[in-house]
């Protein structure tokens, strides 16, 4: 349930006591952590208790096998975002489990792999397909998570967008879904205030993921060294993507009793990319 106010004495960033449901809490096969499996893990380092869904089941147990060998408390759940009744399951899972949902971690997405393209060129079943993963199933997490936040006074939803959505950015649909996640972001966060529900999203730059990295290693026929270096040149901060656990720690901010006054923002978390101009 909600933390006791904030001090303003600072202190570690801690999550005792809370319950929180990482949705994409697995990750594709790749050789670096990928955003959903290092957020699981430092919420539950925190101290949180945490369901981890994914559509695979097996990359779900293995980040929960990760948190419990670690101490924390962690179950998995098989779940097709896609699918409404799978999004109230998963809920309904957090719930039943241990009687309350106080983080909603909203991290599935997909581009290249889905079949993403340049508007010109871009499939109609992939345009669907992209914003069912990317874009409807936040909005229906947030649909079945909400009324238990509101019933407890208190929630905190974190919604993973990227800088794609203001970027120049190549393929029409995660461009578009990402553009739409920041913009629901708000709307939520202004009509669920009065609960005491803070809503927040994130927007990653270039980051070192088996997503972002092994994808396009696939599609463009380009080795690790070739992609990563590609990457590396374009980010300010000393020419080198973030990590998973950049973002993962983005998101413990946000969702501690340290932010108790920040609602409704996006926070780039990019190196630095958004400071250029032209």
């Amino acid at each position: 349930m909600a933390g006791t106010e904030a001090t303003g004495s600072g202190g570690a960033l801690r999550l005792d006591g809370r319950v929180a449901l990482l949705v994409g809490g697995g990750q594709t096969p790749g050789q670096t952590t990928g955003n959903g499996r290092a957020s699981a893990i430092t919420y539950a380092r925190a101290g949180a208790r945490v369901l981890v869904a994914d559509r695979s089941r097996d990359a779900a147990e293995e980040t929960v096998r990760e948190i419990i060998g670690e101490g924390g408390e962690a179950v998995a759940f098989e779940a097709d975002v896609t699918k409404e009744q799978d999004i109230r399951a998963m809920i309904a899972a957090a719930t039943s489990t241990w009687g309350q949902l106080d983080i909603l971690h909203n991290n599935v997405g997909v581009s290249v792999a889905g079949g993403d393209a340049e508007i010109s060129e871009i499939e109609s079943d992939a345009f669907d397909s992209i914003m069912a993963i990317n874009l409807r199933s936040m909005v229906l997490a947030c649909k079945h998570a909400l009324p238990v936040m509101r019933e407890q006074q208190a929630g905190n939803i974190i919604n993973i967008s990227s800088t794609a959505a203001h970027e120049t950015y190549p393929w029409v649909t995660y461009k578009a879904s990402k553009a739409g996640m920041k913009a629901v972001t708000e709307q939520v966060a202004l009509q669920n205030a009065p609960y005491g529900i803070r809503v927040n999203c994130i927007q990653p730059g270039l980051m070192n993921t088996p997503m972002a990295v092994d994808a396009r290693m696939d599609a463009w026929n380009m080795s690790r060294e070739e992609v990563v270096a590609m990457r590396d040149a374009k980010v300010p901060l000393g020419n080198r993507m973030g990590t998973a656990w950049d973002v993962a720690n983005a998101a413990l901010f946000l969702v501690s009793d340290q932010a108790r006054f920040i609602t409704g923002v996006t926070l780039m978390v990019d190196g630095g990319a958004h400071c250029r101009i032209g």
